[in-house]
This record gives structure tokens, sequence and C-alpha cells, in this order.
């Protein structure tokens, strides 16, 4: 077994300098690096099987159908899902849960019907949720955080009252990718199960990071983006349960996704076909279930440990900087750490970080009434992944400490 050091190796882009220093790299939260494999695979693809998929009957088209249905295929066991049929692709987390939102709300959801989702959500998982409601008539309500610094994270205690028979769809995260707060997903499914509702889990911070088994998890939907997790940009995938995808109209219409079509209608494919009109990201496809055979090939119960034991430490360190508020729980938590300085703006933390070699990220993180609620407009996150070290970090604290002397002398 490789050190995660000699992980490193396998990243091309972290072999660089920026502004003069050595690239570290603490931005996973928003985009993971590639592998060798994963960027070999795009390439292979495009130099040797590029086509379009299911309908040709040539050669390069039925190694390209043959990929693209192989990476559903591994990306279901990935997840252990029941059967490939219950993976679609899709662009990333966001499209999968407005597939969800649009899909299923508009065929469920009627005035009185509650949707539930919590206050630590991204723009991602409340938006759609928000209009999903508003077209429909349906009230939308928050399970809150508790804690100043939302250290407590959801008040499951609130559930007793909140999760009632009115709640049709539970939406929650998996991992905060503000607060680093892993939430008892687990238990949230099974407590909506209790009452009838369907659940939706954004795994968008969780998925590269740790073992994900949704039979186990007990979820209807979850969703998640392949680039958070050492694949492609632009490809992601929306798990759901065959019995509620089978009952669903599809989001989007066009070829490829149909049976029959006459100048008076048409009908459409089962799952997961009927939710994939025109032509897919093959290439994305395919690099995505590279990235699982690398992230296997780690152990992803080893690459949870790795990653949480980086975010505690960075926690314990940046703790100690002078008037700092550290975001999120004390202990267990996933691989980011979110902090802010009541007197410099994140923007200026993450530009000065630069100057030294550090990508970190500055912001609301697409959390708008989260800091709201927190009192703030913005923090600075460092995330972690397997290819990032304890030194790093160290060299993420001493960025802080120049950036602060800049700042207040």
């Amino acid at each position: 077994m490789p050190t995660w050091k000699d992980v490193r190796a396998d990243f091309p882009i972290l072999h660089q300098q920026v502004n003069g220093k050595p690239l570290v790299y603490l931005d996973n939260g928003a985009t993971s690096q590639k592998p060798r494999a994963v960027i070999d695979a795009l390439v292979k693809y495009y130099e040797r099987d590029n086509s379009n998929v299911h309908r040709g009957l040539h050669a390069l088209s039925m190694r390209a159908t043959d990929a693209y249905e192989g990476a559903r295929a591994r990306i279901a066991k990935f997840l252990n899902a029941a059967d490939s049929s219950e993976i679609i692709f899709t662009r990333g987390t966001t499209e999968s849960i407005n597939i969800v939102a649009r899909s299923w709300a508009h065929a469920h959801l009627k005035p009185g019907d509650v949707v539930l989702t919590t206050e630590m959500e991204h723009h991602s998982n409340l938006v759609p949720w928000q209009q999903a409601a508003k077209a429909s008539g349906a009230t939308l309500k928050y399970v809150p955080v508790l804690g100043t610094n939302a250290e407590g994270g959801l008040d499951l205690a609130s559930l007793d009252t909140l999760l009632t028979p009115q709640v049709k769809l539970f939406a929650f995260t998996h991992i905060s990718n503000t607060l680093g707060t892993i939430n008892p997903v687990a238990e949230l499914c099974r407590r909506a199960r209790a009452v009838g509702a369907v659940t939706v889990i954004d795994a968008a911070q969780s998925i590269g990071h740790a073992p994900l088994d949704v039979q186990e998890l007990g979820c209807d939907f979850l969703a998640f983006s392949g680039h958070k997790m050492c694949g492609p940009t632009g490809i992601g995938v929306l798990y759901g349960r065959r019995a509620l995808l089978d009952k669903l109209a599809p989001d989007e219409t066009g070829g490829g996704m149909v049976v029959n079509v006459t100048y008076q209608g048409a009908t459409w494919k089962p799952a997961p076909e009927r939710f994939e009109a025109g032509t897919p990201n093959i290439a994305g496809a395919i690099g995505l279930g590279v990235a699982c055979d690398y992230l296997d090939g780690l152990d992803r119960a080893k690459i949870r440990e790795h990653d949480d034991g980086l975010a505690r430490i960075a926690y314990d360190k940046l703790s100690a900087l002078p008037d700092i508020r550290v975001l999120g729980p004390k202990g267990d938590r996933g691989g980011l750490v979110s902090f802010a300085f009541p007197d410099v703006h994140a923007h200026d933390v993450v530009t000065f970080a630069d100057e030294d070699g550090l990508a970190l990220r500055g912001g609301h993180h697409c959390n708008q009434p989260l800091m709201r609620k927190l009192g703030l407009t913005s923090t600075t996150r460092a995330s972690f992944y397997v290819y990032n070290t304890a030194e790093e970090i160290d060299v993420l604290v001493a960025s802080m400490r120049r950036t602060l002397k800049f700042f207040r002398g």
C-alpha cells in the first residue's frame, strides 16, 4: 500500500509552483484534482473510441457504448445500487437534484404538503425546493443548526415536531460543504421513511471521501458530482430507487429517451434512458468509472480516516490563531475547515494565501442563508483530499499568520 505522500505522484497538476512556491491545493471541496489514470482514460476515448452511443452499429459506436454502460455498472457497484438502471448520468449534483425537484415534485406535491430540508444546505439543495414549493403550493421548512458557530450540528430533537406525515420529501446533505458536519443520514432516512417521506441525499462532499452504500443508507435518491471525486467535470449521478424512477416522467425530452414517436405524441424508455435525452457526456462517464476504480484501489475507508484526520489537525492548529472563528464541530468532521477573522475579509485571506502557493476558497460557499444566520458574510475554507499532507497544514497556518501580521501589524 503506497503512503499518502506517494499518492501525490499520481496527480500531474500538483507538481508545479505558484508564485514561486510549491502548490498546496486545499480547494478540494470545490473540485478535486485528477489522477493520471482518469486523464489517460479521457485521452484514450477521444483518440480511439470517440463516437455516439447506443444507436450506432459500427465498431467505434459499439466500443463507446460498451465503455459508457460499463461505467454505469461500475458506479452502481461503487454505491451498492441494486441495479445499474438506478444510475442516471447528469451534469452534476445540481442537475441531479433539479431532476427530482421538477419530475418528482411536479407529480406529487400539492398545497398543504411540506418539503423539509436543513439550514446548512448548499444552494443546490435549497433553491430547487424553494421553486418546487412555490410551484405546487407546498410549504418549505428547515431543520435548525445549533450553536454560535453551528458546532452543534442539526437540531435532531426538532424532528419530533418537524417530521410529520405532511412531509412528503426530506432533502439533506451528508457532509456540509461549509461546516464539515457529518449528518447521520441513515437515521434521517429511517425517520423519514417512518412517516412516508421520500429522501434526497446531497452526497457531493462525501462521495469521494468515504464508503457509501445506498441500500444500507435506505435513501430514495442520492446526488453527486464526478469532479469532486477525482473524476471529470460536467458529469454526475442521480441514484434513484427503480420503483420510484419508473413512475417519474422525464425532466427533459428529445432523442435517445423515446420508444416511439408520432406526430401526436411519444412514449418513453424505462430508466435510466428516459432521463438521458440527447448525446450524453460519454467521456465524462467513462472517466468517472475509472475514478471509482482509483478510489477503491486506495480504500475508501482509509481515505475517510486520512481526510477527516487532516481536518481535525487543521481545526486544532487554526483555533490557536487570535480572534478566529472556526465553524462546525470540533471533533468528528468531514475533510474541511471553514474559518473567519473579524477584521479581514475572506477574499483578502485567499489572495494572500495564493502568494504563498496556497489554493483556498473564500466566500459564502453557496450557503448564504446559513452565513446570515451565523452573522457572517463569508469564510475561508481549506478542504483536504488524498494527496494532502499534515506538512501542508503547517504551510496554511504560517500563511494565515503572515496575513494577520500584514492586516494587524
